[in-house]
C-alpha cells in the first residue's frame, strides 16, 4: 500500500501524519514551495487526499488530481468538501463522526459554565490581583435554565443529555423534526430563540445554515441570552453578534469557532461577557488518535476495496 499517494492538505495531527507516511507515499500541501510545479510532476501520483476544518477538496483541487479516489477528512463537518462533485466524479468520501462526539459536547457545556459563571473572568480576576481590594460580581446560575440547541444530530443529542443532568429544559430546531425524540421541537430557529435562555449551535455549514444567527435570531435570544457556538463559525453573522455584545442585546457567548479562522473579531477581546477558544472542542489527545486512526482506516479499506468505515459519498 505505500505505492498509493496520499495529499495532506493541511498539519492537522502528528500522530496521524506519522500514520499516513508509515502506510503511504504522503505528500504535505503545505510544505510545497511551487505548487505548481508539484502538481505537474506528481498529480497522476495521488489517489487520496487527507482534509481538515481548514482545507478540504474543493473543486479546483480535485480537478488537479486526475487520479483521486477518495477524499478521507479529518472532521465531521464536510463543509470544505464539494460532496456535489465527489458524487459526479464517483471520488468516495469519508469523515470521523462519533470518536469526537462526547468532547464536543463536554467543550459545549464548558463554554455554557464559563460564560454563565464568570469563568475566565474569575481567572484574571484572582491572577490580577484584583481580588485583595475588591469583591467579584455576582455570575449567573446554569442549573434550570432553558437551553434550545440547534441541529439535534449527535453533538446536539449528546450536548442535550448533559444539560439535562443540570435540570435545564430542552428544546430543539432542525430541519426536520425528530419523532423519537422527547425534547420539545421548535419549527424555526426564532422560535427555539425566543423560548430559551442559552442557544448553542450544533448543525452541520450548509448555504441553507450560514449565517443563521442573524440580528433577528439574536434579538430573539434577547438581552439575558446566551449564545455558544461549537458548529461552524459562518452560522453566526459576526458582525451582528459583536455589535449585540458591545450594546447589550446579548449577555454572553462562548465561542470554540469563528468565520474566518484564525482571525477573530478584535472587538470581542475586551468583553468579559465572551469566552473564546481555538477551535479545540474535539481536541483531546484521544479523541485525536481516535480520528487519525478512523481517517487511516478508511484509507486502508478503499484501497483493499472493502467497505468502507464510515461513507458519505
Amino acid at each position: 500500500m505505500e505505492a498509493m499517494g496520499v495529499l495532506m492538505t493541511y498539519p492537522m495531527s502528528s500522530y496521524l501524519e506519522q500514520r499516513l507516511q508509515n502506510r503511504f507515499t504522503l505528500f504535505r500541501l503545505w510544505n510545497l514551495p511551487n505548487k505548481t510545479h508539484f502538481f505537474n510532476h506528481n498529480a497522476h501520483n495521488i489517489q487520496a487526499v487527507v482534509g481538515s476544518t481548514h482545507i478540504g477538496a474543493d473543486r479546483e483541487l480535485i480537478d488537479s488530481l486526475p487520479a483521486l479516489e477518495i477524499v478521507s477528512s479529518f472532521s465531521v463537518g464536510l463543509d470544505k468538501v464539494d460532496l456535489a462533485y465527489c458524487k459526479e466524479k464517483g471520488i468516495r468520501v469519508t469523515n470521523t463522526p462519533d470518536v469526537l462526539t462526547d468532547d464536543v459536547a463536554d467543550t459545549a457545556i464548558g463554554l455554557i459554565l464559563a460564560t454563565l459563571r464568570r469563568i475566565c473572568e474569575g481567572d484574571r480576576f484572582v491572577r490580577s490581583g484584583l481580588w485583595k481590594k475588591d469583591e467579584f460580581k455576582l455570575s449567573v446560575k446554569f442549573s434550570g435554565k432553558k437551553v434550545g440547541i440547534l441541529g439535534l444530530g449527535r453533538i446536539g443529542t449528546a450536548i442535550a443529555k448533559r444539560a439535562e443532568s443540570f435540570n435545564c429544559s430542552i428544546s430543539y430546531h432542525s430541519r426536520l423534526e425528530k419523532p423519537e425524540s422527547k425534547y420539545k421541537y421548535y419549527p424555526s430557529v426564532i422560535k427555539l430563540a425566543s423560548n430559551c435562555d442559552i442557544l448553542v449551535v450544533a448543525c452541520a455549514l450548509t448555504e441553507q445554515t450560514r449565517h443563521i444567527i442573524n440580528r433577528e435570531v439574536i434579538d430573539a435570544l434577547g438581552p439575558k441570552g446566551v449564545l455558544v457556538n461549537i458548529g461552524r463559525g459562518a452560522h453566526v453573522d459576526e458582525r451582528e453578534l459583536v455589535s449585540a455584545l458591545v450594546e447589550g442585546r446579548l449577555a454572553g457567548a462562548g465561542l470554540d469557532v469563528f468565520e474566518h479562522e484564525p482571525q477573530v473579531p478584535e472587538e470581542l477581546f475586551g468583553l468579559d461577557n465572551v469566552v473564546v477558544l481555538p477551535h479545540v472542542a474535539s481536541s483531546t489527545v484521544e479523541t485525536e488518535m481516535a480520528m487519525a486512526d478512523l481517517v487511516v482506516g478508511n484509507l486502508e479499506a478503499h484501497f483493499l476495496k472493502n467497505p468502507l468505515l464510515t461513507p458519505v459519498v
